[in-house]
């Protein structure tokens, strides 16, 4: 039997075992998502392995070369040696030092990625086209960029929960707050949106794809 056939028909019976879902949770279901979970660990795992452990770990340990390689192949090794100490409750103190390192470096990672990524590249694109040095900023790209300006500072403003309080009275933003935190809502409203249609959207051409192949499978044996 021709190999794609085989996999043809082993994606026709996971497809059915997912469908199974719509008269409930079922075995089939559940088997079908183990198969899922269990297959990318798996592939995940020798992944690492192959890509990470053996190249950048095993290799330079074993093989001739750089003293500062080896050196460099070590730290990991000893890190990666005290994360295991985790599974023992007299030694776990031991992998507080390499969980440490990870989340100030994980940390460190987030928040660059989130000034140099996002707040910055969000700044210089909302100022873009208000550099009237640049020939190629028309009127239209102006106003487009005047949108975007006041999209972002109502979103800003709308999570801005400070207000003033006076006696007898519940606390209340300023007007000029109040009215970019109305902008800002609206913006928030048409991305979520934008975000919800575009996941629906990308279902339901999943689910068509899956429907067209089961009908491919069933048309190969008539």
């Amino acid at each position: 039997m021709d190999s794609q056939l085989i996999f043809t028909l082993v994606g026709f019976v996971l497809t059915l075992m997912v469908f199974s879902y719509i008269f409930g949770d079922n075995f089939l279901f559940r088997l079908a998502g183990y198969l899922f979970v269990g297959v990318s660990g798996g592939y995940v795992g020798a992944l690492v392995i192959d890509q990470v452990i053996l190249p950048r770990l095993i290799y330079p340990l074993l093989t001739e070369g750089p003293i500062a390689e080896k050196v460099l192949a070590g730290i990991p090794l000893i890190f990666g040696t005290l994360l295991l100490t985790k599974l023992s409750p007299r030694l776990a103190r031991l992998g507080n030092i390499p969980m440490a390192y990870l989340v100030g470096v994980g940390a460190a990672i987030a928040v660059g990625g989130a000034v140099f990524g996002t707040l910055l590249g969000q700044i210089r694109g909302a100022a873009e086209p208000f550099n009237l040095t640049d020939p190629a900023n028309s009127m239209g790209g102006m106003l487009e960029g005047l949108v975007i300006l006041v999209g972002a500072v109502g979103t800003l403003v709308y999570f801005q929960f400070g207000a003033n309080t006076r006696p007898d009275q519940p606390p209340r933003r300023a007007p000029v707050v109040e009215g970019l935190a109305l902008v800002g809502q609206i913006f928030i409203g048409i991305t979520l949106g934008a975000l919800f249609a575009g996941v629906y959207a990308a279902a339901i051409t999943a689910l068509v794809e899956r429907w067209l192949e089961i009908i491919t499978t069933i048309a190969k044996f008539f």
